[in-house]
Formats: C-alpha cells, sequence, structure tokens
C-alpha cells in the first residue's frame, strides 16, 4: 500500500508547481467553503466582468483603443443594468405579486379538476387517492404561506444587504475591468517566479471559464427574449415573469427546463384551460427549449468544456448542498473548473509521453 501511494505521489506531485497548485486548490476550497455566501457578490461580479470583458475584446479587435473598449463596455454593463433594475424588475415583481394573490384560484380550479378524475378514469384514480393528494396539496400550501409569512418578517436585514449588493456589484465590475491586469498582477506576485505550469493551466481556466460565462450570459438573454415575446405574443399572462424564469433556467441544464415546466403550462391552463391556445403555448415553449439545446447550445459552446449530464446533477448536488441557491447558480462553472483542472493536472507519465 505504501507503495502504491508513492508511486501515484511521484506521478502527480513530483513538480514544485503541482504541490503549489494543490495548496493553492486547498486553500481556495477551505475560503469558499467558509466564506461563500459573504463572498457571493464577488463571484456575480467576476462572471459579469467576464461578459463585459468579452464585449471589450470585440471592440479592441476593431480597432478601438483598449481604455476606450473597456469604458464602453462598462457603460453598456451600466445601463443594462440600470435597465433591469428600473424596468424589468419592477415589471416582474407586479406579475409576481398578481400571481401570489391568483394562486388560491389556480389551486382551486386544479382541485375541481383532480375531483372529476375518478369519474373520467376510475381504473387509474380512485376517490380516497384524489382525496387523500388534495389534502397534501392543501396541507402543503398552508405550510408555504405560514413560510412566507415568516420569510416576509424577517427579510428586512436580507433586503438591505441587497440594496448594498445593487451598490458594490457594479462598482466591483468597473475595477475587475479597469484594473484587470494589475490585480492579475497582484495575484501573480505570490506565485512562483517560473511557472509554465500555472501559466498552462491558467490559460486553460481563463479559457474554458470565459467561454461558458459569456456563453451563458448569451443563452440567458436570447431564450429568456424569446419565451418573452412569445408569451406576449399569446397574451399569457404574467409574460415577463414566466421568460426571466425561463431564462434564468439555462442556467442549470436539463433541471432548469425540466422545473421551469411546471408554471408555464401552469399558468397556460389556468388562463385558457384545454384550448387551442394552451397547446400553441406549450408547443410554442418546446420548440424554443429544442432549438435552445440542439442548435444554440451547440453554437455558443462549441469552445468550451462539454460535461456529461451526470457530472452537471452531481455538480449541482455537491455544491447546491454547501451553499444553497448561489451554489446551484454557480454549479456549472465552477464544474468546469475542476474539469479544466483535471484536464490539465500534470502528471509523470503525461510528460514523459510529451
Amino acid at each position: 500500500m505504501k507503495e502504491v501511494l508513492t508511486r501515484w505521489y511521484q506521478r502527480y506531485f513530483s513538480e514544485e508547481e503541482a504541490v503549489v497548485l494543490l495548496v493553492m486548490l486547498v486553500a481556495a476550497f477551505v475560503v469558499m467553503l467558509a466564506f461563500g455566501e459573504i463572498l457571493a457578490p464577488v463571484f456575480v461580479a467576476v462572471i459579469l466582468a467576464y461578459l463585459m470583458q468579452g464585449v471589450a475584446n470585440v471592440m479592441r479587435h476593431r480597432g478601438l483603443p483598449a481604455e476606450l473598449s473597456v469604458a464602453i463596455s462598462t457603460l453598456l454593463f451600466l445601463g443594462g443594468f440600470l435597465a433591469v433594475l428600473f424596468g424589468l424588475a419592477p415589471l416582474v415583481w407586479r406579475q409576481l405579486v398578481a400571481l401570489v394573490r391568483e394562486a388560491p384560484t389556480m389551486i382551486e380550479a386544479g382541485r375541481q379538476v383532480l375531483v372529476t378524475l375518478p369519474e373520467e378514469y376510475p381504473v387509474f384514480f380512485t376517490q380516497q387517492q384524489v382525496n387523500e393528494l388534495t389534502s397534501v396539496i392543501q396541507a402543503e400550501m398552508a405550510a408555504m404561506g405560514q413560510l412566507l409569512v415568516t420569510k416576509g418578517l424577517s427579510s428586512i436585514p436580507s433586503m438591505l444587504a441587497l440594496f448594498v449588493y445593487l451598490i458594490l456589484i457594479p462598482l466591483m465590475v468597473f475595477f475587475f475591468l479597469k484594473d484587470r491586469d494589475q490585480l492579475i498582477g497582484w495575484f501573480a506576485g505570490f506565485l512562483p517566479a517560473k511557472r509554465p505550469l500555472l501559466d498552462r493551466i491558467w490559460g486553460e481556466l481563463n479559457l474554458q471559464f470565459a467561454n461558458y460565462a459569456r456563453g451563458k450570459g448569451i443563452e440567458i438573454l436570447i431564450i429568456g427574449g424569446a419565451s418573452y415575446l412569445m408569451f406576449a405574443l399569446f397574451s399569457l399572462n404574467y409574460a415577463a415573469l414566466l421568460g426571466l424564469l425561463v431564462g434564468l433556467s439555462v442556467i442549470v441544464p436539463y433541471i432548469g427546463a425540466t422545473l421551469v415546466t411546471i408554471p408555464v403550462v401552469v399558468v397556460a391552463y389556468a388562463q385558457f384551460g384545454v384550448s387551442p391556445d394552451f397547446y400553441w403555448v406549450v408547443g410554442a415553449y418546446i420548440v424554443i427549449q429544442v432549438l435552445d439545446g440542439n442548435v444554440l447550445v451547440p453554437l455558443l459552446f462549441s469552445e468550451a468544456v462539454n460535461l456529461h449530464p451526470v457530472a452537471i446533477v452531481i455538480a449541482v448536488l455537491f455544491f447546491g448542498g454547501l451553499w444553497g441557491l448561489w451554489g446551484v447558480f454557480f454549479a456549472i462553472p465552477l464544474a468546469t473548473l475542476v474539469n479544466a483542472i483535471l484536464t490539465a493536472w500534470p502528471s509523470t507519465e503525461a510528460l514523459s509521453h510529451s
């Protein structure tokens, strides 16, 4: 056993840089585990800075000076941020409040449908099953209502923190864009002077993370915007709210699309019933999801690491268990980084074949 461990250590940690990289990864994991929720706004700012750095790179390649490109991308970000804050956010909030008010009516309509199931499909449903299901739904809704009241009373500190984040995140994005080279140089000062291996791994990580962040940003805008336009075209209630949910659902592939389908179908059924409009809305929504998975994603992520669906599910479970909602939000980028590190990790066997 000792000999096996020795060979394994010599294979993967024979180089000084591999040991340095391991120490950095352990330190980063400990910091994220202990302060992950506190540092979540910093991670959000880093991702937004990656998105806007891509815009600045495009303008620089078109011939604009680097400083002017960063200034324009920063102004674009601030304009988009203010548009979301004062345009989209109030609209989504009004629709969310209206949806909460209409929820009891929608639940009652659903209960009426359940009551008729034993009569229409006696082979599959019994009256006892329907009564038990109805009781469970009512109990869950009562518990959810109590939870909302409790959360509403205890969320004042969280709302104050949210207002602080709304100020800090744009500032951090600005400085990440403006002083990008200085920040990277400051961090590199703590590393060995000669670090070809770390530079190669950093280049791989930077490429994969940047591709993922920019690709997801574009995907959210396209899918969310297309869904909103489709819902608005069919005059579906809560079009902006549902469009935002569909757009954000692409952050977690497979799982997000499955979960967001439920409110879309429920709202469409509550508004249109079993009618041609209902089938048109659901059909158009399915078309958007199919085009996203089979056309848009391959185009946007052709240069990014392709993660297996099992790896995505494990990443969501693992990071979601560590940091809750923030962990789910960052699960795929973190899984992409882990995959890139494992791919680029040095070994004596790989070096001997190179």
